[in-house]
């Protein structure tokens, strides 16, 4: 018979970014007060599952999700940076909610392709290294269950893709990936039988997020 494996895809905590840039890969951007409630509460909600083995980007705020979940899995934080946010050439500016990184006409030179994105890195590239990671963390944990902590764009990328969608370009406002998220997949065996969505920490407030957060 074949095993059931659960893979599930845990978003960071909200980020202390009281400067309202678009972060992206830019070291030394660390979760908030409420993002370590955040992760408290993840860690809560999944600790008492089967989960075998833990995964994390290398970024600060994907670890600092990590560290509660491994403190009750008993587990260590295995770094990959297949995990990493999407690359973004506007990381370090300053944006608005929703289209607001468009009220600066310097950005209007990176917007030339919003199917790609022009601004990024390729949908198609994002897809291909969390595949990679998610393959190979499902056969590690075969049998059982895996997190693993990413990014909003990655996640969300992997998941269109899984869905079978063939088009990738979307709407960054209407990701289904909540700060503190968990995007689930379930395999039997090597095919992925189901997709779910959970919000552990949705009681939460939190604060507006950033575009590429």
């Amino acid at each position: 018979m074949a095993e059931t494996t659960v893979v599930h895809l845990l978003r960071h905590g909200e980020v202390d970014n009281p400067a309202r840039v678009l972060y992206g890969r830019l070291p030394g951007y660390h979760l908030s007060e409420t993002g370590r409630l955040m992760a408290e509460t993840v860690a809560k909600a999944v600790g008492g599952r089967d989960i075998v083995a833990l995964f994390s980007s290398p970024l600060e705020r994907a670890l600092e999700t990590s560290a509660p979940l491994a403190d009750k899995l008993g587990l260590d934080i295995v770094q990959d940076v297949r995990l990493i946010e999407a690359e973004n050439l506007l990381q370090g500016r300053k944006v608005g909610q929703g289209l607001g990184v468009l009220r600066d006409p310097r950005n209007y030179r990176y917007f030339y392709n919003p199917l790609r994105p022009s601004w990024g890195e390729a949908y198609p590239v994002i897809v291909q290294r969390m595949k990679s990671v998610i393959d190979e963390a499902r056969a590690e944990a075969r049998g059982h269950e895996t997190v693993l902590v990413s990014h909003q764009l990655p996640i969300w990328a992997i998941r269109m893709a899984a869905e079978g969608r063939r088009r990738l370009w979307h709407d960054p406002r209407r990701r289904q990936c909540a700060l503190a998220s968990l995007t689930t997949l379930t395999f039997d065996g090597d095919r992925l039988v189901s997709i779910g969505y959970s919000e552990p920490a949705g009681s939460i407030d939190a604060g507006p997020s950033v575009p590429g957060a």
